[in-house]
Protein backbone atom coordinates (compact mmCIF):
# COMPACT_ATOMS: atom_id res chain seq x y z
CA UNK A 1 0.00 0.00 0.00
CA UNK A 2 1.78 3.64 -0.90
CA UNK A 3 1.60 6.27 1.14
CA UNK A 4 -1.03 8.63 -0.30
CA UNK A 5 -3.80 4.98 -0.87
CA UNK A 6 -2.51 4.18 3.31
CA UNK A 7 -3.78 8.53 3.71
CA UNK A 8 -6.76 8.78 1.93
CA UNK A 9 -8.53 5.10 2.82
CA UNK A 10 -7.72 5.21 6.51
CA UNK A 11 -10.60 2.89 7.99
CA UNK A 12 -11.27 1.29 11.27
CA UNK A 13 -10.63 -2.13 11.81
CA UNK A 14 -12.86 -3.07 14.91
CA UNK A 15 -12.87 -6.76 14.49
CA UNK A 16 -9.11 -8.19 15.34
CA UNK A 17 -7.61 -11.67 16.19
CA UNK A 18 -4.38 -13.47 16.58
CA UNK A 19 -1.88 -13.63 15.37
CA UNK A 20 -0.46 -9.86 16.53
CA UNK A 21 2.13 -7.57 14.98
CA UNK A 22 5.34 -9.66 15.16
CA UNK A 23 8.44 -8.46 16.55
CA UNK A 24 9.32 -6.96 12.91
CA UNK A 25 6.36 -5.69 13.13
CA UNK A 26 6.06 -4.14 16.51
CA UNK A 27 9.22 -2.36 15.70
CA UNK A 28 8.02 -0.28 12.89
CA UNK A 29 4.83 0.58 14.79
CA UNK A 30 7.41 2.02 17.64
CA UNK A 31 9.88 3.62 15.35
CA UNK A 32 6.78 5.15 13.76
CA UNK A 33 5.29 6.95 16.80
CA UNK A 34 8.51 8.61 17.87
CA UNK A 35 8.16 10.60 14.31
CA UNK A 36 5.16 12.39 15.21
CA UNK A 37 5.38 16.51 15.20
CA UNK A 38 7.05 16.91 18.42
CA UNK A 39 7.90 20.93 19.05
CA UNK A 40 11.05 20.96 21.04
CA UNK A 41 11.42 17.40 21.24
CA UNK A 42 9.84 16.89 24.12
CA UNK A 43 8.74 13.64 23.96
CA UNK A 44 5.86 13.81 26.08
CA UNK A 45 4.21 10.00 25.64
CA UNK A 46 4.27 6.81 27.16
CA UNK A 47 3.17 3.97 25.27
CA UNK A 48 2.17 0.97 27.43
CA UNK A 49 2.07 -2.40 25.88
CA UNK A 50 -0.67 -4.48 26.98
CA UNK A 51 -0.06 -8.22 25.04
CA UNK A 52 -0.91 -12.15 25.94
CA UNK A 53 -1.43 -12.63 29.51
CA UNK A 54 -0.57 -8.85 30.48
CA UNK A 55 -3.98 -8.30 28.62
CA UNK A 56 -5.54 -9.33 31.92
CA UNK A 57 -3.82 -6.87 34.04
CA UNK A 58 -5.75 -4.35 31.97
CA UNK A 59 -8.49 -6.32 32.28
CA UNK A 60 -8.32 -6.41 36.17
CA UNK A 61 -8.30 -2.36 35.95
CA UNK A 62 -11.12 -2.19 34.26
CA UNK A 63 -13.18 -4.23 36.25
CA UNK A 64 -11.73 -2.45 39.22
CA UNK A 65 -12.48 0.71 37.89
CA UNK A 66 -16.05 -0.07 36.90
CA UNK A 67 -16.62 -1.29 40.27
CA UNK A 68 -15.39 1.60 41.68
CA UNK A 69 -17.58 3.37 39.95
CA UNK A 70 -20.64 1.19 41.14
CA UNK A 71 -21.49 0.26 37.23
CA UNK A 72 -23.87 -3.17 37.30
CA UNK A 73 -22.44 -6.49 37.13
CA UNK A 74 -23.00 -6.45 33.37
CA UNK A 75 -20.73 -3.58 32.50
CA UNK A 76 -17.78 -5.44 35.60
CA UNK A 77 -18.04 -8.56 33.62
CA UNK A 78 -17.83 -6.45 30.39
CA UNK A 79 -15.04 -4.48 31.17
CA UNK A 80 -12.64 -7.36 31.54
CA UNK A 81 -13.06 -8.71 28.29
CA UNK A 82 -12.71 -5.27 26.32
CA UNK A 83 -8.86 -6.12 26.74
CA UNK A 84 -9.10 -9.29 24.51
CA UNK A 85 -10.36 -7.86 21.83
CA UNK A 86 -7.33 -7.89 19.53
CA UNK A 87 -4.08 -9.38 20.78
CA UNK A 88 -2.53 -6.28 21.63
CA UNK A 89 -3.53 -2.95 23.11
CA UNK A 90 -1.18 -0.02 23.60
CA UNK A 91 -2.49 2.49 25.68
CA UNK A 92 -1.27 5.86 24.58
CA UNK A 93 -0.69 8.29 27.27
CA UNK A 94 -0.15 11.88 27.35
CA UNK A 95 3.13 12.70 29.99
CA UNK A 96 2.79 16.35 30.19
CA UNK A 97 5.67 18.49 31.07
CA UNK A 98 5.38 22.09 31.92
CA UNK A 99 7.53 24.03 29.28
CA UNK A 100 6.80 27.66 28.21
CA UNK A 101 7.01 26.87 24.55
CA UNK A 102 5.11 23.95 24.74
CA UNK A 103 1.33 24.28 26.11
CA UNK A 104 -0.24 20.90 26.77
CA UNK A 105 -2.56 20.76 24.23
CA UNK A 106 0.20 20.73 21.66
CA UNK A 107 1.47 18.01 23.83
CA UNK A 108 -1.43 16.43 23.66
CA UNK A 109 -1.62 16.55 19.91
CA UNK A 110 1.30 15.31 19.77
CA UNK A 111 0.62 12.06 21.41
CA UNK A 112 -2.62 11.98 19.21
CA UNK A 113 -0.15 12.35 15.96
CA UNK A 114 2.03 9.31 17.60
CA UNK A 115 -1.16 6.85 18.26
CA UNK A 116 -2.51 8.10 14.37
CA UNK A 117 1.40 7.10 13.43
CA UNK A 118 1.18 3.41 14.97
CA UNK A 119 -2.60 2.85 13.27
CA UNK A 120 -1.48 3.62 9.97
CA UNK A 121 1.78 2.03 10.53
CA UNK A 122 0.09 -1.19 11.17
CA UNK A 123 -2.47 -0.74 8.28
CA UNK A 124 0.77 -0.06 5.88
CA UNK A 125 1.66 -3.85 7.19
CA UNK A 126 -1.39 -5.43 6.70
CA UNK A 127 -2.52 -5.49 10.12
CA UNK A 128 -5.71 -3.74 11.65
CA UNK A 129 -6.02 -1.39 14.03
CA UNK A 130 -8.33 0.98 16.18
CA UNK A 131 -8.62 4.04 18.32
CA UNK A 132 -10.66 3.36 21.05
CA UNK A 133 -11.24 5.83 24.00
CA UNK A 134 -14.76 5.28 26.12
CA UNK A 135 -15.18 5.79 29.71
CA UNK A 136 -11.91 3.61 30.30
CA UNK A 137 -9.91 6.27 29.29
CA UNK A 138 -11.01 9.24 31.02
CA UNK A 139 -11.15 7.14 34.10
CA UNK A 140 -9.40 8.10 37.19
CA UNK A 141 -8.53 4.85 38.61
CA UNK A 142 -7.14 3.62 35.62
CA UNK A 143 -5.21 6.22 34.90
CA UNK A 144 -3.90 6.03 38.30
CA UNK A 145 -3.05 2.18 38.09
CA UNK A 146 -1.38 3.11 34.76
CA UNK A 147 0.94 5.59 36.89
CA UNK A 148 -0.63 8.70 35.80
CA UNK A 149 -0.96 12.00 37.49
CA UNK A 150 -3.72 14.84 37.36
CA UNK A 151 -1.79 16.53 34.11
CA UNK A 152 -1.45 13.39 32.47
CA UNK A 153 -3.83 11.98 30.00
CA UNK A 154 -4.69 8.26 28.55
CA UNK A 155 -4.98 9.51 24.58
CA UNK A 156 -6.70 6.47 23.67
CA UNK A 157 -6.16 2.19 23.45
CA UNK A 158 -4.93 1.81 20.29
CA UNK A 159 -5.98 -2.43 19.40
CA UNK A 160 -4.31 -4.08 16.65
CA UNK A 161 -4.01 -7.55 15.39
CA UNK A 162 -5.07 -9.29 12.35
CA UNK A 163 -8.23 -8.49 10.55
CA UNK A 164 -10.50 -10.78 11.15
CA UNK A 165 -12.81 -9.56 8.17
CA UNK A 166 -11.99 -7.16 5.07
CA UNK A 167 -11.49 -3.86 6.67
CA UNK A 168 -14.56 -1.99 6.09
CA UNK A 169 -13.59 1.04 3.78
CA UNK A 170 -15.59 4.22 4.49
CA UNK A 171 -17.22 6.02 1.87
CA UNK A 172 -15.25 9.02 0.34
CA UNK A 173 -15.74 12.51 2.05
CA UNK A 174 -16.18 15.31 -0.09
CA UNK A 175 -13.17 17.86 1.97
CA UNK A 176 -14.14 21.27 0.30
CA UNK A 177 -17.10 21.80 2.78
CA UNK A 178 -14.15 21.81 5.29
CA UNK A 179 -11.68 24.32 3.62
CA UNK A 180 -12.53 27.92 3.33
CA UNK A 181 -10.81 30.76 1.70
CA UNK A 182 -8.75 32.97 4.31
CA UNK A 183 -10.34 35.88 2.08
CA UNK A 184 -13.62 34.70 2.33
CA UNK A 185 -13.41 33.44 6.40
CA UNK A 186 -11.36 36.78 8.00
CA UNK A 187 -12.88 39.58 9.02
CA UNK A 188 -10.34 42.22 8.32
Amino acid sequence: MDAVELLTTRSSMPRLIEPGPSVEQLELIKKSAVRAPDHMSLAPYEFIQFQGKDRGILADIYQQAARINDFSETIVEQAGQLPFRAPLVIAACLRYQEHPKVPREEQLCTVACATHAMQQAAFAQGLGAIWRTGWTAEDAHVKEQLGLTEDDAIVGFLYVGTPAVPTPIKPEKDAEPYFVSAKDKVLS
